[in-house]
């Protein structure tokens, strides 16, 4: 999520906090350029304490020259910008049967990116090695080293405690629990490494790539499982255990009553998932088996797996009118293989939020389907790590050890 400065009279009552070199940095981000003088009436703060604040980030390669402003007599002063380019991110996104990894720059622009099959079931080590592998491949691919990585963020198809990087009790992935996912990875590429669950990364990216205007967004995943991304006040809220969002083992309201695998009935997974739909399918004498199937069935046309994905929408739309009164947010984002079927999947969902919310939690409130299916949980991976390398601690910190190695 970029930084954007505030109005000049704020900055100035507020100089004091920027009393480090990694809050002015803040004001950078942005990749507006700006001269020396135009910071200082920007922060109030004096020309000189401006000057050898930005002499530190140009030696860190954070900044770099920008061009000149136009002279008002004399040398024209010279003015700085983000370089986004000083470092790269490694994101990947691992799900159940794929795994996509992308190189970006320190704006999350994708340079570069790979996508295969992979199995989950493999267990931690097969796949994690392999996507190292692919990530050493995309840094030679636009002519960068390891030594270029500020970091590596990765997306599990599970529960995970983002504080250690350790998936918790996955259900879908066996050999997983408790695995060092961020050390392991951490001691190959000698990076920081931070991970989150696939729905958290998600409406990370999401948000990021079009709905920034929005500080509450709630993005609901819909594949093979049912899971959401909640981001309240412009934060990912990912709960004590990093099981925030689990939609779907809530039980449908007057759902039917349908064995999930969790153990219970009348989840909304085990009624409006791909693989429940698929199942549906087939016992009306219909070929499905996935969550693509249904969808392609749906677009040419098929009565049945339209009827489907429409009551999937409305068991959906039922859980969500709960977290519409609960949360209020703006905009819910439906994303993941089944939202794939457009409106014949979000028609359900409407229909069920707007009957069953608050009418004053939907007098605003936006239904969409994800603008960017295939790159949000690339994007997410990759501002996680940005957000977090470029926060002003971790710049202050980074300068500060500089100037000691000096």
């Amino acid at each position: 999520m970029a930084i954007v400065p505030r109005q000049q009279p704020r900055l100035q009552q507020e100089a004091g906090l920027l009393s480090r070199t990694g809050d002015l940095f803040q004001l950078l981000r942005d990749g507006k350029p700006r001269t020396r003088s135009e910071l200082a009436d920007l922060t109030g703060l004096a020309r000189t304490t401006v000057a050898a604040r930005i002499d530190a980030l140009l030696a860190m390669g954070l900044v770099g020259p920008a061009g000149e402003a136009a002279s008002s007599g004399g040398r024209p002063p010279s003015k700085f910008a983000f370089n986004a380019g000083v470092r790269l991110v490694l994101a990947a996104d691992i799900g159940a049967t794929h795994a996509s990894v992308a190189a970006t720059d320190l704006n999350a622009t994708i340079l570069a990116r790979h996508s295969e099959a992979i199995d989950i079931g493999e267990g931690p080590e097969p796949v994690l090695n392999r996507v190292i592998e692919i990530g050493r491949k995309l840094l030679e691919d636009v002519g960068r080293r390891v030594g270029d990585l500020a970091g590596v963020g990765i997306g599990l198809p599970g529960p995970v405690e983002h504080s250690t990087g350790r998936p918790v009790k996955p259900p879908i992935m066996p050999g997983w629990d408790g695995f060092d996912v961020a050390g392991f990875v951490g001691r190959q590429l000698g990076t920081v490494v931070l991970v989150d669950n696939d729905v958290n990364i998600m409406a990370i990216g999401e948000r990021y790539a079009y709905w920034q205007e929005f500080q509450n967004v709630l993005l609901v995943k819909v594949a093979t499982g049912i899971g959401a991304g909640i981001i309240s006040n412009g934060q990912i809220q990912r709960g004590a255990d990093g099981t925030s969002g689990d939609l779907g083992h809530v039980r449908v309201p007057d759902g039917e009553d349908v064995l999930c695998r969790c153990g219970n009935s009348g989840c909304l997974e085990a009624l409006a998932s791909g693989p429940a739909l698929a199942g549906k399918l087939r016992a009306e004498g219909i070929e499905a088996t996935t969550s693509t199937d249904v969808v392609e069935l749906a677009a040419k046309g098929n009565v049945q797996a339209i009827h489907a994905l429409r009551q999937a929408g409305r068991d959906l739309g039922e859980v969500l009118a709960i977290c519409v009164n609960l949360l209020n947010p703006s905009v819910i984002v439906v994303g993941g293989s089944l939202a794939r079927a457009g409106d014949q999947l979000l028609a359900g969902v409407r229909e069920a939020v707007y009957r069953r919310s608050l009418p004053l939690a939907t007098s605003r409130l936006r239904i969409e389907q994800s603008k960017a299916p295939a790159d949000a949980a690339i994007l997410g991976a990759s501002r996680m790590v940005i957000d977090h390398v470029l926060s002003p601690e971790a710049v202050e910190t980074a300068i500060r050890t500089s100037t000691q190695a000096d």
